[in-house]
């Protein structure tokens, strides 16, 4: 049983390996198409760039892609007792501070990781 158990053990380890090469690939893909122009995927980092832009300054509720979670923004800063608050924005990255009751943090998150993002109600 236990050499049943180790071979099962080997071979879960390379399927994890292949995976995690796909989705290296698959994200290098994302991000060469990010940048061609007149693309789908291009105007809608470019609606979402125009949109972080526009929240700079206020609370926000920021949702990740399930690849890119983040403890922080997911845990304090979309908490009851938080916010994330947009500080700047480029192209590529987002600059957040994240209040919680204890601390401040700034993250640097980068844009094509955002999900959706909406202002926080107050």
């Amino acid at each position: 049983m236990g050499l049943l158990s180790y071979i099962f053990g080997v071979f879960g380890l390379f399927a994890y390996l292949e995976c995690s090469k796909l989705k290296k690939k698959v994200n290098g893909l994302e991000k060469e198409l990010s940048q061609i122009q007149g693309t789908n995927y291009q105007k809608s980092a470019q609606s979402l760039y125009t949109m972080v832009q526009s929240y700079i300054g206020q609370p926000v509720i920021i949702q990740l892609k399930e690849d890119y979670l983040d403890g922080d923004v997911l845990g304090y800063g979309n908490s009851k007792h938080g916010s994330n608050t947009i500080l700047e924005v480029d192209p590529e990255w987002v600059l957040v501070l994240i209040k919680s009751k204890k601390e401040e943090k700034k993250k640097l998150i980068r844009l094509h990781s955002i999900d959706s993002i909406s202002l926080r109600e107050q």
